[in-house]
């Protein structure tokens, strides 16, 4: 009988853009990578030099899509995208400085119970963590046994992090997922996922 083997999901960040930090940019069109950035997505390939992808999908969203570029590259194969794996859909509160919302009385609810907030026009949590859970197990159903890398965004990754180490939503903001940094899941068939990495930002041979 034939071994079963294991799926590997990387979720990648996306690098830095010019308003990490600072603004809530949401869904809206226009925002790309900065130099450093685009430096990050470069190293990418170097860092996933052991790794042997599959697939590769990606955020509908410039600055995932720009990030998943060199690795496409290198590898020979299409990021396709995916719309599954796009950003939170913050409604009233995309484009906002972060300080700005910081201010606010729901702010805390964010930090603090996000599982009760929706935003404002927008995506609850709630939502958020099915959309991309759903997304997750779809892509890597597609590829049993192979390796599969994901490009989207900080909070996505979070939630579906969060959903695998089985963590309650409420405490997904302890999770740190920064830019170009490469999560890991591994799914055996009939077992959890078992987180293999958080928020790694060094080589991931190890994956392979």
């Amino acid at each position: 009988m034939a071994t079963k083997r294991k799926t590997v999901v990387l979720l990648v960040r996306h690098g830095l853009t010019p308003t990490t930090g600072r603004v809530l940019p949401g869904r809206a069109p226009g925002l790309h990578l900065s130099d450093q950035g685009r430096a990050q997505s470069e190293a990418l390939v170097e860092r996933l030099a052991g790794v042997r992808p599959d697939a590769l999908y990606t955020s509908p969203l410039e600055r995932t899509r720009e990030t998943a570029a060199p690795l496409a590259a290198a590898s020979g194969l299409v990021a396709t995208v995916e719309d599954g794996l796009v950003e939170c859909d913050f409604g009233e509160w995309t484009g906002r400085e972060l300080t700005e919302l910081a201010r606010l009385k729901s702010w805390r609810t964010v930090q603090q119970a996000p599982s009760t907030f929706r935003f404002p026009g927008g995506e609850s949590f709630v939502e958020l963590q099915a959309r991309m859970v759903g997304t997750l197990d779809r892509l890597r159903s597609a590829h049993p046994g192979g390796t599969v890398v994901c490009f989207s965004h900080a909070d996505p990754i979070k939630v579906a992090l969060a959903h695998a180490l089985g963590t309650p939503l409420d405490l997904f903001q302890r999770i740190a997922v920064d830019p170009a940094s490469v999560s890991v899941l591994a799914h055996e068939p009939g077992r959890p996922p078992t987180v293999r990495t958080v928020n790694a930002t060094g080589p991931l041979s190890w994956t392979s």
